[in-house]
């Protein structure tokens, strides 16, 4: 086996660290290194990062949805020819900029897994609403602290079928609007209403001092739901399927209900339980 030369060895001492310059990998007598400028707009966000700049949504009904909406601010389309030509086909006008891609390349977009569908939309985050946006609702969802953006984005879809006027999350310790949630809610992100605020029970509260009955989803309520007495405008609120609904938020509601399972599992998935609390509601609501 040959060694290397001393020549050798001293020019692969010197590229590992030069003693002038300080920087790994520079040959003797080579210009400093200069560290290289970046600039223009920043990359679209990668799923799960918080909603800082623009999002990227993926899916068939996701972008359809996205492109409906009205209060979506929309910048890029990537997309396959044959995703592009099936969004035409749906009726829906692409406004933006399209990014004709194969699909290996949107796989690279988005995270393992993600069904994109050959389709990948980049869009500004929805503006945030709040209570104000919610003149004229008779049926809302509140959810105290559910975190999970799957439940969350399976419950906007429920609210959407069942026709609820808007869905409440607190801005902390509830997913962002991002990737996941949006597929999970399969374009219901982009069809109801998505209210944040910062105190869940002075918001109950508030919507108490506008005439809305508000009943808090609790296992020792008095009553069940179904015996429960419904206003003319209603606040359901759910919590967590470990803590439930927060002492001072059930104490902000005032009324109590109960679940009544007949079989053997005596709970429910809070996604579960919000598609079945939105049916008893709009029954006793008669919507």
């Amino acid at each position: 086996m040959a060694f290397p030369s001393a020549a050798f060895a001293a020019t692969a001492i010197a590229m590992t660290e030069n003693p002038k310059s300080g920087r790994p990998g520079q040959r003797p007598g080579q210009k400093p290194f200069k560290k290289k400028k970046t600039g223009g707009k920043p990359a679209p966000r990668r799923p799960g990062l918080p909603p800082e700049g623009p999002v990227l949504l993926y899916g068939l009904h996701t972008v359809e949805a996205a492109f409906a909406n009205a209060d979506r601010k929309r910048l890029k389309l990537f997309a396959t020819e044959n995703a592009q030509n099936r969004l035409v086909e749906r009726g829906v006008t692409i406004d933006v900029p399209v990014e004709t891609m194969m699909p290996r390349a949107l796989d690279r977009m988005v995270t393992k897994d993600a069904v994109h569908q050959g389709m990948i939309l980049e869009a500004d985050p929805l503006p945030a609403y709040g209570a104000e946006h919610l003149k004229g609702a008779r049926l809302v969802l509140a959810l105290d602290q559910v975190t999970d953006p799957h439940n969350v984005g399976a419950i906007l879809r429920s609210a959407v079928a069942l026709d609820a006027d808007a869905v409440v999350t607190t801005e902390r310790h509830a997913p962002e609007e991002g990737p996941v949630l949006a597929k999970s809610a399969s374009g219901a992100l982009d069809m109801i209403k998505h209210v944040r605020v910062k105190n869940m029970a002075r918001f109950v509260a508030e919507m108490k001092e506008k005439g809305f009955g508000c009943i808090a989803l609790d296992s020792d309520g008095p009553a069940s739901l179904e015996e429960t007495a419904f206003t003319d405008k209603t606040v359901l609120v759910l919590g967590s399927e470990g803590k439930g609904v927060r002492h001072g938020v059930r104490e902000a509601c005032g009324l109590l209900a109960r679940l009544d399972m007949p079989g053997e599992i005596r709970s429910l998935n809070v996604s579960n339980a919000a598609v079945l609390s939105l049916y008893v509601a709009r029954m006793k609501m008669g919507l």
